[in-house]
């Protein structure tokens, strides 16, 4: 069920509230060179003269060791707070794409291993900033209207940024792209990690378990559906490049793209301006079941204008999505792992896109660009299917000890007392 927001209880509301907007926009800025890491590589390795078998070698071991790093060192925040790892984490992970920038794939052993150092290091802004939303807001419905935000300017940037990267290769060259980009990563978590809210931060007392946040059965769950929303979405960048080549048109590739983060920004922003209540798992699997539909019309493939038109349609459900399971991970995740669960979330997001781009590859070389769209299609019916299989997993969130209470400010005991008392009401 959902209500219309009163005016004063919109983005704007949360933008205005103290520490908010530097903690977005470092948060943001932060991440750009992870969100915009694969174009600028991709680019530098032509440059070089690298072929793209190279660069999605590169790419590949970028995101794999991007993977492993995140769920780590999102614990080593939740252990030693924001501080004293994310900052040292982003300037590692500049310095090893600044390593591959300065010396090229001359060397393929010493490339290699300045983009997985830089992969590795990736700081965990995203789960860190929402860890730090419950201290900064209060509130639980904004918190939630935090989320939905955070989702929006996800798109934001991953539009802006390539378009970033494409500017600084024209007025310089790849290689300063690349360095420009991570000294601004770097300059976005200075930002956040010198922010009274993440130098105070402290994550609840954890229980000590080698598993930490994956020690909850509703977090796998939902982990394990997102995997498979991860590989629809990686699925429909390869098929929009099929698309494009069958119509000899490659400009149609972008057009599609930025459609769909068109599609997903107006649908967080819907998404954002209303009051939603009722139990967040049951809304998640309404809006997945949503996604997974908007996908299938893709396999029509029509002209660029409609194909233009269902790319946007494709994306309206994604951003609502996001921030609908930011909800569940606070939900589920075990007292004291807020930003490790967050990570995961990254993380299997992540790896699904990878191996929906590596599945569709095949599929439209094998069966032509429908069946690229329809690995899209399936991956979103399979999401669906994990949530509907696991919801009495999910219909038991861990609020006693879950991230709720642990993302909260160490003072912030008001905040925290008002968030479980609106939670007990629901």
């Amino acid at each position: 069920m959902a209500t219309e927001a009163p005016a004063h209880g919109g983005y704007l509301d949360i933008l205005r509230a103290p520490h908010a907007a530097r903690l977005l926009a470092g948060t943001l800025v932060g991440r750009l060179p992870n969100g915009t890491g694969p174009i600028a590589m991709t680019l530098f390795v032509r440059d070089q003269g690298g072929s793209y078998t190279l660069a999605g070698g590169l790419i590949a071991a970028y995101g794999f060791s991007n993977a492993i790093g995140q769920p780590l060192l999102g614990r080593a925040v939740d252990l030693k707070g924001q501080p004293r790892v994310q900052l040292p984490a982003a300037v590692l992970s500049a310095l090893g794409m600044a390593l591959f920038a300065l010396t090229g794939i001359g060397h393929l052993a010493l490339a290699y291993a300045a983009v997985v150092v830089a992969g590795l290091f990736t700081p965990p802004l995203e789960g860190g900033l929402r860890a730090l939303w419950p201290s900064v807001l209060g509130r639980e419905d904004r918190v939630h209207r935090a989320y939905a935000l955070d989702a929006v300017a996800q798109e934001v940037m991953f539009t802006v940024g390539p378009l970033l990267v494409t500017l600084l290769v024209a007025l310089r060259s790849p290689a300063a792209a690349l360095l420009v980009i991570n000294v601004l990563g770097i300059l976005g978590a200075l930002a956040v990690v010198l922010s009274e809210p993440s130098r105070t931060w402290r994550s609840a007392p954890r229980e000590a378990h080698w598993l930490g946040a994956l020690r909850s059965p509703g977090l796998l769950a939902l982990l394990g559906s997102f995997f498979f929303v991860g590989l629809a979405l990686g699925s429909i960048t390869v098929a929009a490049v099929a698309y494009a080549d069958d119509r000899g048109t490659p400009s149609v590739y972008g057009w599609l793209m930025a459609a769909l983060g068109l599609g997903a920004l107006a649908g967080g922003v819907l998404y954002g301006a209303r009051r939603w209540t009722g139990a967040p798992e049951r809304r998640l699997r309404v809006l997945v079941a949503l996604l997974a539909l908007c996908y299938l019309p893709l396999m029509l493939v029509p002209g660029p204008v409609a194909m233009t038109g269902l790319s946007v349609l494709s994306g309206v459900f994604l951003a609502p999505v996001l921030a609908c399971a930011f909800i569940v991970v606070d939900r589920h995740a075990p007292r004291g792992t807020v930003t490790e669960a967050f990570s995961w979330l990254v993380t299997t997001f992540g790896v699904g896109a990878a191996l929906g781009s590596a599945v569709a590859g095949p599929a439209v070389e094998l069966a032509g660009t429908v069946a690229g769209f329809a690995v899209a299609g399936a991956g979103g019916l399979v999401a669906l299917l994990v949530l509907l299989a696991t919801g009495r997993v999910l219909a038991v969130p861990d609020t006693p000890g879950g991230a709720g209470a642990g993302a909260r400010h160490a003072d912030g005991e008001g905040a925290s007392a008002a968030v479980h008392a609106e939670k007990n009401t629901h």
